[in-house]
This record gives C-alpha cells, structure tokens and sequence, in this order.
C-alpha cells in the first residue's frame, strides 16, 4: 500500500511540474496568445505563484512563458498581430464610425503603405461621394 501512495505521489508530483513548466496561463487560454501588455489575469498569476511556492524553478519559468505569449493578460490588451487590411474590411470599418464607405473604384484613389504613425501628416481624409 505505500508503495502504491508513493507511485501516486510521484505521479501527481510530475504532473504539476509539467503544468508548470508549460505555463498556466498558455493552458488555461491559449486564445490570449500574442497579447503584448493589459491587465494581469490574477487567476493565471496566482497558479503561476503556487507553482513557484513550491517549486522554484518551474515557477520562474511559468512566469516567464506566460509573459512571452502575453496570456497573463485579461482578454482586451494590445495584441501583437494585426488585423488583415481588405478593402471591405477598412469600408466596414469607416461605415460602423462614419456611416460613409470608400468607392474602391475611382481612378483618383491612391494607397499607401504607411512606416508608422508620423507617417499619417500630411495626408487629406475625404469621404467618398455616393
């Protein structure tokens, strides 16, 4: 019998270190990867600290990962990637804030790729006619 509680132990043991080790944050919501700042989730933050309570190691790394893949983030932080830009996307967009839309059509429409936001000086927003 207590070589069957050890065994046991031993294997609930392994598990919260592969818990751990994989990080809680990245196993409870992998949908938050890729988040880069917001509010800390204190549920991931406090499942993360049991695991550097007990085991220093793994916790530290926990912590680590969950920060790397920004899932100790509540949903709403900044994400890292961005949405893809269609033209109907960016009318969708324009319409839901300004009830206007882009005539994608028109010869006098330019695009252009922007480096950032100094790069938006200079540059006349007109709404389309239609």
């Amino acid at each position: 019998m207590a070589r069957f509680k050890q065994k046991t132990l031993a294997l609930a043991l392994a598990g919260v270190i592969t818990t751990q080790l994989a990080a809680c944050g990245t196993i409870f919501y992998p949908e938050r990867k890729g988040q880069k700042s917001g509010r800390i989730d204190p549920v991931v933050a406090i499942a993360d600290g049991v695991g550097l309570l007990f085991f220093l190691v793994p916790g530290v790394i926990a912590f680590a990962v969950d920060f790397s893949n920004g899932t100790i983030y509540l949903p709403g932080g900044r994400a890292e990637h961005q949405p893809e830009l269609t033209p109907d996307s960016i009318n969708q967009t324009l319409y839901a804030a300004t009830g206007q839309e882009v005539d994608w059509s028109q010869q006098n429409i330019t695009v252009t790729s922007l480096q950032g936001d100094d790069s938006l000086t200079g540059f006349d927003l007109i709404p389309a006619r239609g």
